[in-house]
């Protein structure tokens, strides 16, 4: 038997050194499992994030990527409480998940999310 195949994002930053700051720093993906002048590898528990070194702002602030899971009420009440800037209200959609966003120092949209039922809500 095989691995279950992983889907893992891989972001564009406009500036690395700020986004490590960002993701390992506030956001508390502190396992930097690679990095250097034009790619970043960070990891939280399960999560891995790619990110890549790019001039286009635009590419990055047209950019999003989707975490979704269980534990994504205990990530909103840790980044309230760190006060992440730009962290929305953590609530029920139109669409019926309940998500928070949160955009990085390059302008790429977090997207975070689960079902309502995964987390008693």
């Amino acid at each position: 038997m095989t691995d279950a195949a992983v889907c893992l994002p891989v972001l564009p930053a406009c500036d690395l050194a700020e986004a490590k700051i960002f993701y390992a720093g506030l956001l508390g993906f502190a396992e930097i499992v690679y990095s250097d002048d034009n790619y970043l590898i960070v990891r939280r528990g399960s999560m891995e994030l790619h990110l890549w070194h790019t001039a286009d702002r635009n590419l990055a602030e047209n950019t999003s990527c989707y975490i979704r899971g269980g534990e994504i009420s205990g990530l909103y009440a840790e980044y309230a409480a760190r006060g992440v800037p730009r962290l929305s209200a953590f609530e029920i959609r139109p669409w019926g998940m309940k998500e928070f966003y949160i955009h990085d120092p390059s302008g790429v949209l977090l997207r975070f999310g689960c079902a309502p039922e995964e987390i008693g809500a």
